[in-house]
C-alpha cells in the first residue's frame, strides 16, 4: 500500500529546529510492518534503519529506544540505563494512546508526550540513520546527533 505523503509532526519538529532531512518512501503492507523490511523495501542498508521500541518500568514509567533494525534490546542494559528494577515491552494495543503513533509507523519524534529517550550507541558509526517519519512506508534521513538534539536522547548500549 503506498499513501499520499503529508507532513509528519516529526518532519515539522525537525524544521523547527533547522535539522536537514530527507524524506524516503517504501511499499508496506500488513503482513511486514517490521524495520528489517522497511529497509529492504525502501533499498536500504539494515544498519541504518532504526526501529522505535517504547517499554515500560514497574513504575509505570515510558522509555523509547531506537536501535538498528536487525537488533533486540537487552532487557538486562535497558535496566541498567534507565535505572529500573523490571522493565518490558508496552502491548502494540497501547502504542497509539501511549505515542499517537501505529507500529511500523512509530516515529521517536513527535510522541503525544516527552518520554526518555535512548539511542543506539551504534549510531555513531554512522553518517546518517534513517527513522520512522510517523507514518508507515515513510522514513527520514538524519544524522544521529541531529536526532539525539531533536529527541533528547542519551546515546546508550542497550543491544
Amino acid at each position: 500500500m503506498k499513501e499520499e505523503i503529508k507532513k509528519t509532526n516529526a518532519m515539522r519538529i525537525l524544521e523547527s529546529l533547522g535539522i536537514d532531512y530527507e524524506v524516503r518512501t517504501y511499499e508496506w503492507d500488513d503482513e511486514h510492518l517490521d524495520a528489517v523490511h522497511a529497509s529492504e523495501a525502501a533499498g536500504l542498508e539494515a544498519e541504518q534503519v532504526f526501529k522505535t521500541i517504547v517499554m515500560r518500568n514497574i513504575r509505570n514509567e515510558v522509555f523509547v529506544f531506537c536501535l538498528p533494525a536487525e537488533f533486540e534490546i537487552s532487557l538486562k542494559k535497558a535496566r541498567a540505563v534507565t535505572g529500573s528494577k523490571d522493565i518490558d515491552l508496552i502491548k502494540t494495543s497501547e502504542l497509539l494512546p501511549l505515542t499517537g503513533y501505529v507500529r511500523g509507523g512509530c516515529s521517536p519524534l513527535g510522541m503525544k508526550k516527552k518520554y526518555p529517550t535512548y539511542i543506539e550507541e551504534l549510531a555513531l558509526l554512522q553518517d546518517y540513520i534513517f527513522v520512522s517519519a510517523g507514518q508507515r512506508g515513510v522514513q527520514l534521513k538524519v544524522s544521529p546527533d541531529d536526532l539525539a538534539r531533536a529527541t533528547d536522547a542519551i546515546f546508550a548500549d542497550f543491544t
